[in-house]
This record gives C-alpha cells, sequence and structure tokens, in this order.
C-alpha cells in the first residue's frame, strides 16, 4: 500500500472491505491531484453533494444506469474529501459535520426520487427511516465502542462561525438518533462491571455494522438500479434492521454468558 494512501486512511474499530478494497484506492490518485493543486476539502464535500444530486434527478427521470454511474461517482468523491483532509492535514469539525449533512440530504433526494419513480413513496420512505437508523447505529457503535476501550474523546476547540452554525444542524438531525444509542447501552449495561462493559463492546458487532456503511450501501443500490431493480433496495433497508436486531441479541447474550480474559480486550 502506498504510504500516502495509508496516510489518508480514517482509523476505525471495524473495516468496511468494500470502501476499503475498492472505493479508497479509486479515490486515491484523485486526492493526490487535489492535493496537489491544494483544493479544499469542503469543495469536495460539494462536489460529491452535486454528483449525488444529479443521481437523484436522473433517478426521477428514469435514467437508471445514469443514476447509477453517478452515485458511484458521489461514493469515490465522498471517500476522496476524507482522504484529501487526512493527506493535507486539513481535517476540521466544519468538514465533518458538512460531509454528515450532506450524505443525509442526498440519501433523502435518492429515496425520494425512488418514490417519485416508483410511485412507491410509502416504501421509499420506510427504506430512507431504516438506512438511516442503520447508518446512525453503525456510526454510535462505534463511537462508543472507542470510549469504552481508549477512554473519552479529545475536546474539541470551540467553533467558528461557520462551523457552529453546521455543529447546530448537525445536534438538530443528529443528536435524538445520538442519544437513543446511548439510552438504549447504558440501559442494557445497568449495574455491569468492567469487564461486563468490554465484552458488550466487542469487535465483530463493530465489524458487521461497518460493513453496512454507506459506501457499501449505495454500491448495492447502484447494482440494483443497473439491474433494473431499484425498489429492492429500499426491501435491502427495511431488511437490515433485523440484521441490527440480531446483534443487538448478541450483544445481550455475551452479557449474560461467562466473560474470559479474552473477551476482556476484543
Amino acid at each position: 500500500m502506498p504510504e500516502s494512501l495509508r496516510r489518508s486512511r480514517k482509523p476505525r474499530r471495524g473495516t468496511e472491505h468494500l470502501c476499503e478494497r475498492v472505493f479508497r484506492p479509486v479515490a486515491h490518485p484523485l486526492v493526490l491531484a487535489l492535493a496537489r493543486f491544494r483544493v479544499p476539502p469542503p469543495l469536495v464535500v460539494a462536489a460529491a453533494g452535486a454528483t449525488g444530486l444529479a443521481a437523484a434527478v436522473e433517478l426521477a427521470r428514469g435514467q437508471l444506469l445514469a443514476a447509477a454511474v453517478l452515485i458511484q461517482a458521489k461514493t469515490v468523491l465522498d471517500n476522496a474529501d476524507g482522504q484529501l483532509a487526512r493527506l493535507t492535514g486539513r481535517v476540521t469539525p466544519f468538514g465533518r459535520y458538512l460531509d454528515s449533512e450532506v450524505d443525509l440530504l442526498l440519501d433523502a433526494a435518492l429515496f425520494a426520487a425512488l418514490g417519485w419513480h416508483t410511485g412507491q413513496t410509502a416504501l421509499a420512505l420506510g427504506g430512507f427511516l431504516a438506512l438511516t437508523a442503520v447508518l446512525s447505529v453503525n456510526f454510535n457503535v462505534e463511537r462508543l465502542h472507542r470510549a469504552e476501550h481508549d477512554g473519552p474523546a479529545e475536546t474539541v476547540p470551540e467553533p467558528g462561525r461557520a462551523t457552529a452554525v453546521v455543529r447546530a444542524v448537525y445536534r438538530l438531525v443528529y443528536a435524538p438518533q445520538d442519544r437513543l444509542v446511548e439510552r438504549f447501552v447504558a440501559r442494557r449495561l445497568r449495574g455491569c462491571g468492567p469487564a461486563e462493559r468490554l465484552a458488550y463492546h466487542d469487535a465483530a458487532t463493530v465489524t458487521v455494522l461497518a460493513n453496512l456503511g454507506l459506501s457499501t450501501q449505495l454500491a448495492a443500490f447502484g447494482v440494483l438500479l443497473a439491474v433494473g431493480h431499484p425498489l429492492a433496495f429500499a426491501w435491502l433497508c427495511l431488511g437490515e434492521l433485523a440484521v441490527v436486531a440480531a446483534l443487538a441479541v448478541h450483544r445481550d447474550a455475551r452479557l449474560r454468558g461467562p466473560v474470559s480474559p479474552r473477551q476482556e480486550v476484543t
């Protein structure tokens, strides 16, 4: 692996294999070119947003193959902005908040276009809500796993005006989801000791959820668009809720079972 690609990787507890093996390597030559011309990462976020909106327009028009290609292009750009920020030392709270908000906006636009194209607006809405829930659980399970094993995250300095605006939007949209997951986990761990808490925050759950990340989700959407079955993606997202539920049962079983020294450090 090239040193520049290694330095641009985001440290995570779980590996999203399709993202790491396909989209990040594909995005890397673009990242090197953008770094050479000192392109700011938020501009790449904007480009990913424009590409995603173009995909939604094409989907609404019934141009499924064009939408599929544009969605994959959006995913490449979505991977490029973070890589560019890490490679050039320009990782900022503003960029992180903006990236998350643009992703949510584009997910909503794609499902709205899906509902428009198919006439199945209720199913499309259900798919959007399911996808949002799965991605939220993915993010929060990894975040809580990291906090349990590594301690609290570093304090973020007071933001400037632009960062304060996108942070306020982020808190409005995402904070209720984050608190819901936190409360669920806190309830499951009530009265548990350190070893049980470490066993509950297991690596297997983080890894499975990592592979339900947005890059993988949109790759699946692209395939279903290309073969002419876009509505199947909504059903796929709804089915993923069963995976999340099974993982919750798995974690509860780890609490009830004996905790080995190996479990304490996974």
